[in-house]
C-alpha cells in the first residue's frame, strides 16, 4: 500500500552503539506527521519518560517531517518539528517542542526518512552522514568546538557536495554504468547537503543551546542544542534524490494556485506600500515586495511568501523576527545613522546564529541583565561578579563577548547556562519574579512580547503547555489592529464583522461563538475563552506543529483580499484539509484534523503529568498577579475586540490590568473540564484516553498511580 505523502521508514540512530535501524512509518500513519508523530516516538522509545533534564542520557529527541513537506504547499513544504525533554525550564524542564524551516525536512524524505529518532550517547563526538538511506557516522572530534556555519561548510566539503553548486550536477553513482542502468542509479542533484547542527552553546550544554541549518533556521526554543551536547551529537548531514508519491497531484497545484491568485496580497494592489510595513497587512498570507539590487527574498521549501532574506553586503542573511531585533534597543543607543544601526544589528543576528545560541532569551532577558548592572549589582567587585564591557553596550563588540561567554559557561554564563530563573534565585533576585523586572512568565521562560495580562489565549496556551507557545493564530489581531491605532490607518475591518468571520472557523467548539474573541476584563476567566484556548491548543497540535503549516501565515482567518473577507482556513477551495487530503489521499475534514490535535495533546499531557505534572504547578511568574501591565513592548497601548456593557463590539486597550489568582484557579477548572481532565490534579482520565484510542497510556498512567479520576456524575 502506497503512503502518499511519506518516504515510508523512520530513522533510529543509535549513538552509543553507533547503528541504524529502520522503522516502517506505517505503524505511526495515525498521528500524521510532524509533532504527533515525535510524541507518538518518544513514547515508544523514551524508557524512562519521568526524566527532568533534557540532558540525561536517558533521553530521546526526535525530528520530524510532515506529509506536506517536499511537496508545493503554500508555507507548508519546508517546516521541520523537533521533540523531546527540554534544558533549563522551571521548576521542570517539560516534553516539549521546536520547529524551524528551511529545506532539512525536504532533503530528509528525498533521503528516504520521515524521522529521526536519536537514542543514547555516543563515547566521542559524531557526525551523522545520510545519503539516500545510507548512515554513516562519523567522528567529529574536529568539529567540535567549531561554530555551526563553519561545521557546515566542513561536512559539505567532507560529503563531496560541489563548492559551488551552479558548477552543475552532483552525481551520487560510483560509476557512469550505475548511471545508465535503472535497477543501480542513485540519482543526480544540485543541491548541498541539509545540515543540522549544533553550535559551542549546544557543545557545552547551556540552556541556551539551539539546532542551526544554513545560514538562519533556528530551533531555538527547548534547549536541544544542549541535548545533542549531552549526547555528543555534533551534526546530522542529509542529501537525496529519492521521490514523494501525491495522491493528487492536480488537487494539489489546483489549491495551489487557488491560495495566489484569490488568497495573497498583490503587491501591485494601489495601498500596498502604505500597508506593508506597518503591520496592517490584509491577512497572514503575503507576498514579499520585489527583490532590490540591495535584497533578496529568500524562503524555506515550497513557500509563496520569502520572508527572509540576502543581502548584498554578506550579513544577517536568512535571520528574521526576534534574532534580528534581539539587540535593538541597545543598539539604537549608541548607533549615529540608520546605516551603523542596520550593520550592528544585523552582525548581531549572525553571532548568535554562529554560536547556535537562542536570542528569544534576551526578549526580557537582556533588559534584566542591564538593570542589574545599572543598579549597581552586577559588574567588577559587586555582588554578580561579571568582567563584561557594559560601558561598550550597544556596540558590536560587547555583543560578541557576551555570546561568548554565555555560549562558553563563562562569566556569568556559567550560571545562566542551567536557566536564567534558576540563575535569579542563586544571585538572590527572586524579588524580580515579583516585580515585574524579570519578565519570565512561565516555565523559566521569558515573556515573548505579548503579556499573558493582556493576550488571554497566548498566555494560557503558554501556561497550560509546556513553553512559550509562539503561535501568531489570533496575535494577527493585535498586529493589524494596533498597528493601524499606531500608525492612524483606516481600520479594514470594523471588530464585530472581525470576531463574526473568525469565529465561523472555529469549529467545533467555539463556531460562530463570537464570545470567545471578547478579552474584556469581565471575560477573561469564562467558559468561553477556554473553549477559544482548547480550540487553539488542538488546531495548532495537529495544523501547525503535525502537518508543519507555518505559524506565520496559518490560519488565515478573514482576507480582505475576497468581497467577503473570508479566509482561505477550512475553506473548501484552498483550506488546510484540502491541501492534506492532496497529498496524502485521506477525507479529512476540517474538524477531524482539531480532533488529530486533540489526540496528540493528550499524549503530551500525559508524558508531562509522568514528568510530575500536577494542577497546583501550573501558575504564572508572580508579577503576572502583583502588578499590572502597563507598558507594550511596541506601542503603549494593545488593542483587542471587547464587548463593552451594552454588548456592542469595539477594539479596546487591554492594558493596565493583571491576571487574578482566584479567577485564573476558576479558569483551571473549567479548562480541565472541557477537556476531560481530573479537575483537581491535572491528569487524563481514562474515559478520554480510551476515547482517543489511547488505553495503553492509560494503563500507563494507572500503574504508577498517575490516573486522574472521572468526573463524579
Amino acid at each position: 500500500m502506497t503512503l502518499y505523502g511519506y518516504a515510508g521508514t523512520i530513522l533510529r540512530l543509535d549513538l552509543t552503539a553507533r547503528r541504524a535501524i529502520e522503522v516502517e512509518t506505517a505503524r505511526y500513519r495515525s498521528w500524521g506527521g510532524g509533532h504527533g508523530l515525535g510524541s507518538a516516538l518518544f513514547w515508544d522509545f523514551c524508557k524512562d519518560k519521568t526524566i527532568t533534564d533534557g540532558r540525561d542520557p536517558a533521553n530521546v529527541c526526535i525530528v520530524a517531517t510532515s506529509p506536506l513537506n517536499a511537496t508545493p504547499t503554500p508555507s507548508a513544504g519546508g517546516r521541520c518539528e523537533v521533540m523531546g525533554v527540554g534544558v533549563g525550564m522551571h521548576p521542570v524542564s517539560w516534553f516539549t517542542r521546536s520547529g524551524f524551516g528551511g529545506r532539512f525536512s525536504t532533503m530528509l524524505k528525498h533521503a528516504g526518512f520521515d524521522a529521526i529518532v536519536i537514542e543514547g550517547r555516543a563515547s566521542s563526538p559524531v557526525w551523522v552522514d545520510i545519503r539516500n538511506r545510507k548512515v554513516e557516522f562519523h567522528d567529529a572530534s574536529d568539529l567540535w568546538g567549531t561554530d555551526t556555519w563553519t561545521a557546515q561548510k566542513k561536512i559539505w566539503e567532507r560529503v563531496g557536495a560541489p563548492r559551488d553548486v551552479r558548477s552543475g550536477w552532483w552525481d551520487f553513482n560510483a560509476t557512469a554504468e550505475q548511471a545508465l542502468d535503472p535497477e543501480t542509479d542513485q540519482g543526480r542533484t544540485t543541491q548541498r547537503p541539509a545540515v543540522l547542527t549544533i553550535g559551542p552553546a549546544g557543545e557545552n550544554r547551556t540552556a541556551a543551546g539551539c539546532l542551526i541549518h544554513d545560514a538562519g533556521n533556528g530551533a531555538g526554543q527547548g534547549g536541544f542544542g544542549a541535548v545533542w551536547g549531552s549526547k555528543n551529537l555534533k551534526a546530522i548531514s542529509v542529501i537525496g534524490t529519492g521521490e514523494i508519491p501525491v495522491a493528487d497531484p492536480m488537487a494539489l497545484l489546483r489549491a495551489r494556485q487557488v491560495t495566489k491568485d484569490k488568497y495573497v496580497t498583490d503587491i501591485r494592489q494601489p495601498d500596498f506600500a502604505s500597508w506593508s510595513h506597518v503591520g496592517g497587512l490584509p491577512n497572514p498570507l503575503f507576498m514579499n515586495p520585489p527583490p532590490t539590487d540591495e535584497r533578496r527574498p529568500q524562503a524555506c521549501q515550497g513557500c509563496i511568501n520569502g520572508c527572509r532574506a540576502r543581502f548584498a553586503v554578506g550579513y544577517g542573511n536568512e535571520s528574521t523576527c526576534q534574532e534580528t531585533a534581539w539587540y535593538l534597543p541597545a543598539v539604537r543607543r549608541v548607533a549615529t545613522s540608520v546605516q551603523e544601526l542596520s550593520e550592528i544589528n544585523l552582525r548581531a543576528a549572525d553571532v548568535v546564529q554562529r554560536y547556535g545560541h537562542n536570542s528569544f532569551l534576551f526578549q526580557t532577558g537582556l533588559h534584566w541583565l542591564e538593570h542589574l548592572h545599572e543598579e549597581g549589582v552586577l559588574g567588577p567587585g559587586k555582588a554578580i561578579p561579571s568582567q563584561l564591557p557594559w560601558e561598550k553596550y550597544g556596540t558590536l563588540e560587547f555583543a560578541e563577548k557576551l555570546i561568548h561567554a554565555l555560549s562558553h559557561r563563562e562569566d556569568i554564563g556559567a550560571d545562566l547556562a542551567d536557566g536564567w530563573v534558576q540563575a535569579a534565585i542563586k544571585w538572590g533576585r527572586e524579588e524580580d519574579l515579583h516585580n515585574g523586572n524579570m519578565q519570565f512568565s512561565y516555565w523559566g521562560m521569558p515573556e515573548h512580547g505579548y503579556d499573558p495580562r493582556a493576550e488571554l489565549e497566548w498566555g494560557y496556551g503558554s501556561i497550560l503547555g509546556d513553553r512559550d507557545i509562539n503561535e501568531h493564530c489570533f496575535n494577527i489581531i493585535f498586529t493589524h489592529v494596533t498597528a493601524a491605532f499606531a500608525f492612524a490607518k483606516p481600520m479594514r475591518i470594523q471588530a464585530q464583522q472581525l470576531v463574526e468571520l473568525i469565529a465561523e472557523k472555529l469549529s467545533p467548539y467555539a463556531v460562530n461563538r463570537p464570545e470567545v474573541l471578547d478579552f474584556s476584563d469581565g471575560n477573561m476567566y469564562s467558559e468561553a475563552v477556554a473553549q477559544l484556548t482548547r480550540w487553539h491548543r488542538h488546531y495548532t497540535r495537529f495544523y501547525k506543529q503535525s502537518a508543519l503549516f507555518c505559524d506565520l501565515k496559518w490560519p488565515d482567518f478573514y482576507n480582505t483580499n475576497v468581497p467577503d473577507f473570508r479566509g482561505a482556513t477550512a475553506s473548501d477551495d484552498a483550506g488546510e484539509q484540502v491541501f492534506w487530503n492532496a497529498v496524502t489521499g485521506d477525507s479529512l475534514s476540517f474538524e477531524d484534523g482539531i480532533e488529530l490535535g486533540r489526540r496528540i495533546w493528550n499524549l503530551d499531557n500525559a508524558i508531562w503529568t509522568l514528568q510530575g505534572r500536577h494542577r497546583d504547578m501550573v501558575v504564572y511568574a508572580p508579577y503576572v498577579y502583583e502588578t499590572r501591565y502597563t507598558k507594550g513592548e511596541l506601542f503603549p497601548f494593545f488593542m483587542w475586540p471587547c464587548r463593552d456593557d451594552k454588548g456592542e463590539w469595539q477594539y479596546r486597550d487591554v492594558m493596565g490590568r493583571s491576571i487574578d489568582r482566584g479567577g485564573f484557579e476558576d479558569f483551571k477548572t473549567i479548562f480541565y473540564r472541557l477537556e476531560g481532565w481530573d479537575v483537581d490534579s491535572g491528569w487524563p482520565t481514562r474515559a478520554t484516553l480510551e476515547g482517543l484510542d489511547l488505553a495503553e497510556v492509560a494503563d500507563t498512567l494507572e500503574a504508577v498511580g498517575r490516573l486522574g479520576k472521572e468526573a463524579s456524575r
